[in-house]
């Protein structure tokens, strides 16, 4: 395969050597992944997707390094990154330790400490390939009506996937937001965190990949967990011996579903309608 040419010069900066094999690995549906050997570096995972856009993987970098450096689970290290391109550490996967959802649910209610005064991110990114906007905003309730739920409802209204009577009911979930969710602190959250964006470590441990990290609500984030599958019971629990969640969390986890199921209306069509406007008739 040819190489960005800042990909090359990376490789000589770092004396890396020539590129001796570079092999496709599955990676998800938007981007194509591979394993790179080089003469003298370790492997390297690298991700590429010419029709990106030019920020994509300089936002997914970002959110790499800020979940690194909270802690909590582990994240691969960044190596450098362009305009097409991300060249992260490599993770030789492993048979998952015993107490590999114990370490998970710990993990991220270390990580959910981190928390600011405000709701947003130091730039706009991306969940998946759709753009997450997340202008700082001192108002969770806001940040979530406008920067979630509204901004991904008038996309999908735009490109016609979402009726203009089912976006009428959309604005009367977000009018009923104040009743529903209670008052959260901003932490720092993954905001992606499905199955797939968990893999097993080369020690058995858990690594999170592929953020669209953003400070937000924790209980958010843990309702993504159970949207395609849930974890196993042991990461809970786990989680709340450190983070203990508030009373009706359960009853809010579909709106909080809500916005990743408009997303995936977005970016895969109308397979995902039903759910939507089921969550919609609920919550009105």
């Amino acid at each position: 395969m040819k190489l960005a040419e800042g990909l090359q010069q990376y490789l000589r900066a770092q004396s890396w050597g020539a590129v001796q094999s570079a092999r496709r690995i599955s990676g998800g549906s938007i981007n194509r992944v591979f394993r790179l050997e080089t003469e003298h570096g370790p492997p390297a995972l690298l991700k590429t997707n010419r029709s990106s856009p030019p920020d994509m993987f300089a936002r997914e970098a970002e959110g790499l390094q800020a979940l690194l450096q909270a802690g909590g689970v582990r994240v691969p290290s960044v190596h450098a990154h362009g305009d097409d391109w991300l060249l992260i550490e490599y993770l030789p996967d492993a048979a998952r330790s015993a107490d590999y959802w114990a370490v998970l649910g710990e993990g991220l209610a270390r990580l959910h400490s981190t928390v600011e005064g405000r709701f947003g991110f130091s730039n706009d990114n991306y969940i998946g390939s759709t753009a997450q906007p997340n202008a700082w905003t001192e108002d969770g309730l806001e940040f979530f009506a406008e920067s979630r739920l509204r901004f991904q409802g008038r996309l999908a209204r735009e490109r016609g996937s979402l009726s203009a009577g089912d976006y009428r009911l959309l604005e009367r979930v977000i009018e009923r937001l104040p009743n529903l969710v209670p008052e959260q602190p901003a932490s720092l959250i993954h905001g992606d965190l499905w199955g797939g964006n968990v893999i097993v470590g080369p020690q058995g441990e858990p690594v999170l990949v592929d953020p669209a990290a953003h400070f937000g609500w924790a209980e958010a984030e843990l309702a993504m967990t159970t949207l395609f599958g849930r974890f196993e019971r042991e990461a809970y629990q786990a989680y709340e011996r450190i983070r203990a969640l508030a009373p009706g969390y359960m009853q809010r986890v579909d709106i909080y579903n809500l916005y990743h199921l408009l997303n995936h209306l977005n970016l895969f069509g109308r397979g995902y309608l039903g759910q939507v406007q089921g969550v919609l008739r609920r919550y009105c």
